[in-house]
């Protein structure tokens, strides 16, 4: 098969056998790989009831068709497995260079089931193929579990690992690859944990054989140069990262302000953005396997008390430290970032939860003997020291460990958490990105803003400008992208590629990679069967139309100040419009009729 190795590796690590199977093609044709194909995987093999850190879950690493080629940004691979902080299908997409080597190695994925008594790690290499002790890596660090397992297996191997918090099963917890590369939503890292699974190491010796390769390369050469031409990719992300857009959203007054409680307008915006964090602390660009647009930053705060060296933060980090928790000190906030990365947790449910025990301490629900200290907003010292806490699941870092809503449940008030299917939302406020809102709000994987980024239309005119703060067309438009982002994680490449490339570039890479002649609207409907056999999943799981919501506070509690000044969500005008877009019934159920147009039925 072009652009796929053709096997698998299914793992079960309670009795330690491993084995090889060949791909399912009609599985990989019809839901192209990565994303879609570990959907369909857990559809076919997991009750979607299933208790998501029990041994019955399946964890599953996949790659797409166009990973480790030379596909533009072509670097990624997807974790997949039932989420333990939102109970929804969990897909969970990261870069780097780890993905890639899978496929060197020989292979497009592996499946994780069972659970393993002890410790262990999986070794490849090409065709070595062996579960390994990990006892004595058992409490390491992402950092030091990775040095450590370099040394043990060579320097040439990609490692995927978790920290501390995929051991504690802190609830978002993340599996971390290449240091600072993660799959970093929604818990997965736990899973792994939940399993006795420390690592993966891999080795390769291969390559990714394309249909067409004269075609193929120039089709990659026109993508590449689409985004060298591209004010985004080609000079925004490089010169100044993601936190570029703190500003942006800033002067668009939908930058999410002390637990959203303070509108969309942070005025210390300047001294957290990308701007300054390139003009003090930068000491180069870096790019994932296959990318010309080195987003990612490699920092050093040189000296004090939160002296650190690595990636990062990115935007959504930094603003869930910073604009978030009202702290205004980029250090501290690179601090907690590199606190993530060291102990494997997700930065932006960590800080969205330290935010929402901010507003908890400050109407005094939380005390000082709860939490051991204050914690008002501003607290740049807090930030770092109950990142540390919880990642090791220690004083009421044990309790943050849970995520928002259940903390704030556990007190009585869960209107302050700020989160859609108990997964805390990004940095983009539902109230003045209309668009932005409705994706929250359905969004399969629960608060996330990468299944559906309006915010390209809505704030950057990509690809064509809408007003951020009507609803007309939202849903629709909404449709469109949450598809094609179906398409983009699934086939293996960044999504940060579509500020340049739309959906005819993407389509002709996956025609001359794969060798099968689907058109434009083939593609697109790959990545509508996805979205709703991930709806599938969660309406077996459990999951109901009240769950597609936002937050209270959206809902009811105007802006109070700034260039959007008065405005709430307008979901419910949204919502009866999506589902009839979407070809689903008034209680978000898809259609038989939709289903069978989409072949699930």
């Amino acid at each position: 098969m072009f652009g796929f190795t053709g096997k698998l590796l299914r793992v079960n690590l309670t009795d330690k056998t491993i084995k090889r199977e060949n791909l399912n093609i009609k599985d990989a044709r019809e839901y192209l790989g990565s994303r879609g194909l570990g959907t369909k995987i857990m559809m076919d093999e997991v009750d979607p009831k299933v208790d998501a850190l029990s041994p019955e879950n399946k964890l599953i690493f996949l790659t797409g068709p166009l990973t480790g080629t030379l596909a533009a940004s072509a670097g990624r691979y997807e974790v997949v497995a039932k989420a333990p902080l939102t109970g929804t299908i969990g897909a969970s997409n990261s870069g780097g260079h780890f993905g890639p080597e899978l496929k060197y190695a020989g292979y497009d994925g592996i499946i994780f089931e069972g659970k393993s008594e002890e410790p262990v790690y999986l070794y490849i290499k090409d065709d070595a193929v062996e579960l390994r002790d990990a006892k004595h890596l058992w409490g390491k660090d992402v950092f030091e579990t990775t040095d450590t397992l370099l040394s043990e297996v060579g320097e040439d191997a990609r490692i995927a690992c978790i920290g501390p918090g995929g051991e504690k099963l802190v609830l978002f917890a993340t599996v971390m690859n290449d240091k600072h590369r993660a799959a970093g939503r929604s818990g997965l890292g736990a899973v792994m944990g939940s399993k006795n699974l420390k690592a993966v190491t891999v080795e390769g010796s291969g390559s990714v054989e394309v249909a067409r390769p004269k075609e193929f390369l120039e089709i990659c050469r026109k993508a590449r140069n689409l985004l060298k031409d591209n004010p985004v990719t080609g000079a925004g992300l490089p010169t100044y990262g993601t936190q570029i857009l703190v500003n942006i959203l800033n002067q668009s007054g939908g930058l999410p302000t002390r637990n959203w409680r303070d509108g969309g307008v942070f005025e210390y915006a300047e001294e957290t953005s990308g701007e300054t964090l390139t003009d003090k602390y930068l000491v180069k660009n870096k790019g994932c396997f296959g990318c010309n647009i080195g987003c990612g930053r490699i920092t050093r705060i040189p000296d004090g008390k939160f002296k650190s060296f690595g990636e990062g933060p990115e935007y959504e980090a930094g603003w869930s430290y910073g604009a978030n928790c009202g702290v205004r000190d980029l250090e501290a906030i690179s601090k907690a970032n590199f606190t993530c990365n060291e102990l494997g947790i997700d930065p932006i449910t960590m800080g969205a939860t330290i935010a929402c025990a901010m507003e908890m301490y400050e109407k005094g629900i939380l005390s000082k003997k709860d939490l051991g200290c204050a914690l008002p907003f501003g607290d740049a010292e807090g930030i770092v020291e109950f990142t540390r806490l919880t990642g090791l699941r220690e004083g009421f870092g044990d309790i943050l460990a849970q995520g928002s809503y259940r903390m704030a449940e556990q007190y009585g008030c869960p209107e302050l958490s700020m989160s859609v299917k108990k997964q805390e939302m990004p940095a983009y406020d539902g109230r003045v990105l209309q668009g932005m809102g409705l994706n929250y709000a359905t969004s399969n994987r629960g608060g996330c803003h990468v299944r559906g980024y309006l915010t390209s239309p809505e704030i950057l005119g990509i690809p064509a400008k809408l007003d951020p703060f009507v609803t007309t067309d939202k849903a629709p438009w909404l449709k469109t992208f949450q598809d094609l982002t179906a398409v983009v994680d699934s086939a293996g490449i960044c999504l940060f590629t579509t500020f340049a490339l739309g959906l005819p570039e993407i389509s002709e890479m996956l025609r001359t990679g794969i060798g099968l002649d689907y058109t434009d609207e083939e593609i697109l409907q790959m990545g509508e069967r996805i979205w709703n056999l991930e709806k599938i999943f969660n309406l077996q799981a459990g999951l109901t139309k009240e769950d597609d919501t936002l937050p209270d506070r959206l809902l009811h509690e105007p802006i109070p100040s700034g260039p959007a000044k008065g405005l709430v969500s307008q979901l419910d005008v949204m919502l009866k419009e999506y589902y009839e877009v979407r070809g689903w019934d008034k209680d978000s159920v898809p259609t038989e009729e939709k289903l069978k147009e989409l072949s699930i039925l």
